[in-house]
């Protein structure tokens, strides 16, 4: 098992039956850890971290090496969103609101 990545470091698992998904959200989640979970598997999370690009910086939490499939986003113990992680592919969603 590995540790939080640091600031520009992110490593990616694609392949045949894994992809990743990035969920962008507003500043104010900036430290939130987001949880995530496939149809009827447990929650796995990730810290939302701020993302330096050029010219801005958003905010996004980042779950490398998923298995493909549909995704419900949690807020607590709401759905507040759901994405689809594509095997072999980079798949973003936004945070609702």
């Amino acid at each position: 098992m590995t540790g939080a990545t640091g600031p520009g470091t992110v490593v990616l698992d694609l392949g045949p039956g894994a992809g990743a998904l990035i969920l962008y959200t507003p500043a104010s989640l900036d430290g939130a850890e987001i949880e995530i979970s496939r149809d009827g598997a447990p929650r796995t999370h990730a810290r939302v971290r701020p993302r330096h690009l050029p010219g801005q910086t958003r905010y996004a939490a980042l779950y490398p090496g998923l298995p493909a499939g549909r995704y419900t986003v949690w807020h607590g113990d709401r759905p507040a969103a759901t994405a689809t992680v594509t095997a072999g592919q980079v798949s973003d969603c936004r945070w609702p609101g």
